[in-house]
């Protein structure tokens, strides 16, 4: 393909290698930051080695104010442009026509746009850091007071606040493709409940995207009137003077939208690995109906929790006790994904595969970070652990441990497809066994320093006498997050060695059954398939006896006819 075509298409499998790219880019960005912020906790006001001084000048050292753009940019690059476009825009858009037997998404140059669109909001996130006084320090949450014009002045804050709208207005573009595309594109047969997992992931994703990111473009839009325009729509005191006016509104309108955002980033991980894992325990899938009926009460609920964020805002208690419920339930639709898994790994034939690797570490650190997050959902604990580290490591945990593996799972799975080789399994594995360690025990590390009382966002936690007892605990923390980083050289080695190669990857390799699997090619022609095919089943067909006998294989293709005298296993 040449580059310009590779530019203008507005093939649904181009536009997901684009978005994956950007993402891994983005990715190496916000980790670099994160490293950045390690390096303060461990080190305070010591110069950083290789890139101190052209990064920060005079000693080389983090200054407060680098250190609040640090942070702020961050969580920002990490959440909207490295795992958004990975998870969502990347296996959406490479994935959906494939999976559910389309040969095109609907709506193709509406879906084209809102790549560019995307790439745009990223080039002026980029641009941020070069404008005097540097980019957005208000925090990731952007709250005012914090963002008005006097606390974070210069145009560094007004150009990220611009490039979420971006941003914004690009996952809402590509929300409706991939909703139309689910509704109205399934191949004959494939009915809601002979779709996989990974489809009702991504598909509930784009619902919530289109409900929730307007609530963030509204706020973000509003908080940019008040620093271009004079108005007061957050501006406290306001009220008293001009009518309307307070913070407290944003953090709603912020919430609204942030908490589902927990979801908007974990739903399409959590069907990716539901698939992975029926693929490679060689079962169907443990009550499917039941995983699909979890994700859709975890999505009708993620809208009523958001105020157990705001539970140290001054939330009326009987509010409040009404969101620490809605909190607490929406972790049982969430257990029975859990256990769905658990079972369908339950004497299964299981084959310890990359992908099957990145899914059993998902769900470990999955775990974990749930149980931590009960803590928060109650009134009476969560006044003591919201402004604590504790809320970074479970944060983390779920939104970088769990999506990060997740996002991996299905790269390892699908790269076969998208590019037509298979990345090296052994270092596949030692990147898993790396990666899964590493972000456990460095998140772990910052649970542990929550409970001992270490309030987050502190520029030098040390400067209060009893926190430095903590040193050593963050220093060790922030080695292993070195280590972390390190460690992604192996995948980056193997993706070079394997784009490199010209040994093609077979047509099957995981012996799977859907149709992106059985009838296309890897990487798949324009078109998808030579005939949009007819679905006779769900995509977790296995048996080793009925199928063995007949096939002389284990699984059987959605859209495979069987053997006369065969009965459906």
């Amino acid at each position: 393909m040449s580059l310009w075509r590779a530019l203008v298409s507005s093939d649904h499998k181009d536009l997901g290698r684009k978005y994956l790219w950007t993402g891994l880019a983005a990715l190496a960005l916000g980790g670099a930051l994160a490293m950045l912020i390690r390096w303060q906790w461990a080190y305070p006001y010591v110069p950083v080695p290789l890139v101190g001084r052209p990064l920060f000048g005079g000693t080389g050292a983090i200054t407060p104010a680098a250190y609040a753009s640090i942070f702020t940019t961050h969580g920002l690059v990490m959440i909207f442009w490295a795992m958004t476009p990975i998870l969502i825009g990347a296996f959406g858009n490479f994935l959906i026509p494939l999976l559910i037997g389309a040969r095109q998404m609907a709506f193709r140059r509406l879906n084209a746009a809102a790549y560019w669109v995307f790439l745009c909001s990223l080039v002026v996130v980029l641009a941020s850091f070069l404008v005097p006084l540097g980019t957005a320090s208000a925090g990731w949450t952007s709250y005012p007071p914090l963002a008005a014009g006097i606390a974070a002045p210069g145009l560094g804050q007004t150009l990220v606040l611009f490039a979420l709208l971006l941003n914004g207005a690009a996952t809402v573009m590509g929300a409706i493709c991939f909703i139309a595309t689910v509704l109205r594109e399934r191949a004959p047969g494939m009915h809601w409940f002979r779709l996989p997992l990974t489809v009702w992931g991504i598909f509930l994703t784009a619902v919530l995207n289109l409900l929730f990111v307007p609530m963030l473009a509204a706020a973000t839009a509003l908080l940019l009137m008040d620093r271009c325009l004079g108005t007061q729509f957050f501006i406290a005191g306001a009220a008293a003077v001009h009518g309307g006016g307070d913070p407290i509104l944003y953090q709603h309108l912020f919430w609204i939208f942030a908490h589902p955002e927990v979801y908007i980033l974990i739903l399409p991980a959590w069907g990716i690995i539901g698939d992975v894992i029926s693929f490679f325990s060689r079962k169907p899938a443990h009550w499917y109906r039941g995983t699909v009926y979890a994700l859709l009460g975890i999505t009708a609920l993620s809208g009523t929790v958001y105020a157990h964020h705001m539970f140290v805002a001054g939330i009326r208690p009987l509010v409040g006790k009404a969101f620490m419920l809605t909190t607490l339930t929406i972790s049982l639709p969430s257990q029975v994904l859990a256990f769905n898994w658990l079972f369908t790994l339950w004497r299964g034939s299981i084959r310890l595969t990359t992908p099957m690797l990145f899914a059993l570490g998902t769900v470990f650190v999955f775990s974990v970070g749930g149980l931590t997050g009960l803590y928060l959902g109650g009134l009476s604990t969560d006044l003591y652990l919201h402004d604590s580290m504790w809320v970074v490591g479970h944060f983390h945990l779920i939104m970088a441990a769990a999506t990060f593996l997740g996002a991996f799972c299905g790269l390892y799975f699908w790269f076969p497809k998208m590019f037509g080789r298979q990345l090296d399994e052994t270092l596949g594995k030692i990147h898993f066994a790396c990666s899964a360690v590493l972000l456990t025990a460095v998140f772990g590390g910052q649970l542990l320093a929550g409970y001992a009382g270490q309030p987050r966002r502190l520029f030098d936690p040390y400067q209060y006498e009893y926190l430095q007892r903590l040193l050593p605990l963050n220093r060790w923390t922030s080695l292993l997050a070195f280590a972390l980083a390190l460690s992604q050289g192996v995948f980056v080695w193997n993706l070079w060695r394997t784009l490199r190669s010209k040994v093609p990857a077979r047509e099957n390799p995981w012996e799977v059954g859907t149709l992106e699997w059985t009838l296309t090619e890897s990487p798949p022609a324009p078109g998808n398939f030579a005939q949009v095919p007819t679905v006779l089943r769900g995509p977790h067909t296995f048996s080793a006896t009925v199928l063995g006998t007949e096939l002389g294989r284990d699984y059987l293709g959605q859209a495979e006819p069987l053997p006369a005298g065969v009965q459906e296993p």
